[in-house]
């Protein structure tokens, strides 16, 4: 629970507003006096403070100095009275996070104080991620999805597999987990390459993965290092592997089954020390049942699997996610963040989000932009209202398929792929681990 501690001399004023707050969940203990107030600063240990400029005993500039320097994480919101505007600006400068005039709207005074605390989570969240790593503050999440995710990524990145296959729709962030189980690798100073196998054309992919000699065809010039080789003691992270053409597909699965290559034009042999990590939103069983991609590379990548879930799928990470594009992103344009309501919240959680993150991050973008630092009205979402979850027979199907599908994931990455060991581990027959890793698509 919320712990507020209000500053006022206005006792009656004092506790019915600590009434109040008490209804939505915000625990509030009382001063009526600068001296007490800093007392209680130290002893109350609250997350946040409502301060009054005009008290009997001092000045509240003076108690929000000392109360800052007892405690300069504490977050304090100014009441001022009427003309005193002035005071509560310069209140700021010193290091309050916003003031309210009297008489002020409880349920906005409400709103401030989640909205001041989620804030400040958020950069500290922040902070944390950008001292753990550049790419994790976008894998932020506390849904029980989302842990195991982060979990596996950290088994993953820490073990000696040379191939991993990131599975998942587009939007999700497939290059960011590629990223992270980079940095969270024993060679995370090592280079990490990316290709996106449906932006080249077919007769540039294989010069531009295993390099090329001069002369080797037209236009080549001089010799040019392939992304393999620059690659190297680190990770390769192949984009869309189910757009690459069947012909590098066969030479792919050369390279991986032995880890050397030879540079289109040239006879000597090379070996690289890397790791490959491919990525799909493909089904990619359904592309090797219909003759598109090989059944041996599929084997070959999908030692280690990683689904990573749709927005949809974690629900609960849906506000967490809004709260920390809205600070990063207004931060980025220099204005206040947005201010949201619940029904802002209940639009959001209940949106099956098609285009993922992306989608998000996006209209969180563009509502800083044009409404920098406004209260957001449901009209103003770029939202197609049709596409609200509606529960159903299909939906609860869909819920338990993906529960099932991230339970035998997890059992294969704990066994290194092993199917025997991760039967056993189900406790289930190895034929009918075969039977549901082919049903679930995995």
């Amino acid at each position: 629970m919320i712990r507020c501690l209000i500053i006022d001399d206005e006792v009656q004023l004092a506790k019915s507003l600590s009434f109040t707050l008490r209804q939505s969940n915000i625990d509030c203990v009382e001063a009526y006096d600068g001296e007490s107030g800093l007392s209680m600063v130290q002893s109350e240990k609250p997350d946040i403070i409502l301060l009054d400029l005009k008290l009997p005993d001092m000045s509240g500039l003076e108690v929000l100095e000392q109360m800052l320097k007892i405690n300069p994480d504490v977050s304090v919101i100014m009441i001022s009275a009427h003309g005193q505007t002035k005071d509560a600006v310069s209140a700021m400068k010193l290091g309050a996070v916003d003031y309210l005039s009297k008489p002020f709207d409880v349920e906005e005074l409400v709103l401030l104080i989640n909205n001041t605390l989620t804030q400040k989570r958020l950069k500290k969240e922040v902070l944390y991620h950008r001292k753990k790593s550049t790419t994790s503050a976008s894998l932020i999440g506390e849904s029980p999805i989302m842990l195991d995710l982060l979990t596996n990524l950290e088994i993953v990145a820490k073990s000696k597999a040379k191939t991993v296959l990131l599975f998942g729709e587009t939007g999700v962030g497939k290059t960011l987990v590629a990223k992270e189980i980079h940095n969270k690798s024993g060679n995370k100073d090592a280079p990490f390459v990316e290709i996106n196998c449906s932006s080249l054309p077919e007769h540039l992919i294989e010069a531009e993965l295993f390099g090329v000699e001069k002369g080797a065809y037209t236009g080549a010039d001089s010799n040019r290092a392939g992304l393999v080789e620059v690659a190297e003691n680190g990770t390769l992270f192949l984009d869309e592997i189910g757009e690459m053409p069947l012909l590098l597909q066969a030479k792919l699965l050369t390279f991986l089954e032995s880890w050397k290559y030879r540079s289109v034009g040239s006879t000597r042999e090379k070996e690289a020390n890397i790791r490959v990590i491919a990525a799909t939103n493909r089904n990619l069983q359904e592309n090797v049942d219909n003759g598109t991609f090989r059944k041996d590379l599929y084997f070959r990548l999908n030692v280690i699997p990683i689904e990573i879930p749709a927005l949809r799928q974690k629900r609960d990470d849906i506000w967490l996610l809004t709260s920390f594009f809205n600070q990063s992103l207004s931060s980025r344009e220099g204005c206040n963040p947005l201010v949201m309501s619940d029904d802002i919240k209940k639009i959001f959680e209940e949106y099956d989000w098609p285009g993922n993150i992306r989608e998000l991050k996006n209209i969180i973008e563009r509502l800083t932009i044009l409404y920098p630092g406004e209260k957001i009205l449901p009209e103003w979402l770029p939202i197609d209202r049709q596409d609200i979850k509606k529960t159903s027979p299909d939906s609860i199907k869909e819920a338990m398929d993906d529960a099932e599908r991230d339970l035998v994931r997890r059992a294969l990455i704990e066994c290194d792929g092993k199917k025997g060991l991760a039967a056993e581990k189900l406790g289930v027959s190895r034929h009918a681990l075969k039977r549901r890793i082919q049903r679930l698509g995995l």
